[in-house]
């Protein structure tokens, strides 16, 4: 395993272990095939092992792994084509948030969505996936242009925050955000988000009032990083595991407070990965939830979104 978490080094142990057998027997022509068999009857087990028992830290882990898939890889992998749409019409272009026309088995959605980057040069570039209010306004100008033609939108979620500079708050990050929640909510299309990795705060709900909100089996969702939990807490971030719990982020804990719709299912070890079925499954169930959406009465849509959201975080006292 090239990058190796703290809790996944029992496997690399184990693949260390199966590299120098099989070295072994091919040095001295040696069938060691039941001591390969063996090892990677091992390896496996520890890794459904491993993988069924992961906390809330190790979870943000994983959906911070420089090698998990972006939003410009699952709409590669997943569209037929696609035509990438630039600016806000009145400051700029952000890189952070990407989107535009894509074609997914013949159907035509809107497709938005933060983008990192794999290396320096591209991180910078995509500011790290955190957006100014253009890069807000930009993604609002998308979803009204889908409504004008009646095309369904498609959110993909995954950035640490809404960029926090000076710079973004004179330029009204604030009310980007807040402008972009409310027509969200009375837009005249289906609208499905996903968050296929880190969903911190405003930076993630900016676009991600939908009528089917779904996570990936290892992304994150809260309004705040564990870090900058911590931080805040305890004045430190070693505490940063501790507040990954008490924050309930993960997809099991936001599904079971009824905040999100269902979890995706994710390949063992993560969508790194297998990248390709990730994408597949992904597909599948964008492919559904749409044919459900598509069925209804575009006015009930709006409604039972509406609902959906307001009812969240309300006591109902017997």
């Amino acid at each position: 395993m090239k990058i190796t978490f703290d809790f996944e080094k029992p496997l690399a142990d184990l693949q260390v272990q199966i590299e120098k057998v099989k070295q072994l027997e091919d040095k001295n022509k040696l069938d060691m095939s039941a001591s390969v068999a063996e090892l990677e009857e091992k390896l496996e087990t520890a890794k459904r092992e491993i993988y069924a028992n992961l906390t809330g830290w190790q979870k943000v882990q994983i959906s911070r792994h420089p090698e998990r898939p972006y939003t410009l890889q699952y709409i590669e992998l997943m569209c037929d084509d696609f035509i990438e749409l630039h600016g806000d019409r009145t400051v700029g272009d952000d890189k952070a948030i990407i989107g535009g026309f894509g074609s997914i088995n013949g159907q035509t959605a809107m497709f938005i969505g933060q983008q990192k980057g794999r290396n320096t040069k591209e991180r910078q570039y995509r500011n790290f996936g955190m957006a100014n209010p253009e890069g807000y306004r930009k993604a609002l100008r998308l979803m009204k242009l889908a409504e004008k033609f009646n095309k369904p939108v498609i959110t993909l979620i995954d950035t640490p925050g809404a960029f926090p500079g000076l710079e973004a708050e004179e330029r009204g990050q604030g009310e980007a955000i807040a402008r972009n929640l409310m027509e969200m909510s009375v837009l005249k299309v289906p609208i499905i988000c996903i968050i296929i990795g880190e969903g911190a705060s405003g930076g993630a709900l900016g676009i991600g009032i939908g009528d089917r909100v779904l996570m990936l089996e290892n992304s994150w969702y809260s309004v705040i990083s564990p870090e900058n939990c911590s931080t805040i807490l305890w004045k430190t971030w070693e505490n940063k595991e501790r507040a990954a719990e008490v924050l309930k982020l993960t997809s099991s804990e936001m599904l079971k407070n009824k905040l999100i719709d269902g979890i995706i299912k994710e390949p063992l070890g993560g969508a790194h990965q297998d990248p390709v079925a990730m994408a597949s499954t992904l597909k599948k169930q964008l492919l559904k939830d749409l044919k459900v959406l598509k069925e209804k009465n575009i006015d009930d849509v709006v409604t039972e979104r509406i609902d959906k959201f307001c009812s969240m975080g309300v006591v109902i006292e017997e």
